[in-house]
């Protein structure tokens, strides 16, 4: 089997997407990583949260529009 590393513009990764679906590809995030310094980060900032300061996810979404 061949394998192929895409890059595609950002705007297009729903055309893609659904390009490799009607096509019946097979997809792979392998390769990507996050970094521990960057893990540590938002583990940081998740620690400084104060539960008061939370906003709901659906207020939060309210403003936006989602495809469906």
């Amino acid at each position: 089997m061949n394998e192929i590393t895409l890059k595609k513009p950002e705007d297009k990764f729903d055309f893609f997407m659904e390009l490799f679906n009607q096509l019946g590809l097979e997809t792979s995030d392998k390769g990507f990583e996050i970094p521990e310094w960057q893990k540590e980060i938002i583990l940081e900032r998740t620690k400084k949260n104060k539960k008061e300061d939370l906003i709901p996810w659906e207020e939060v979404r309210k403003p936006f529009k989602f495809k469906s």
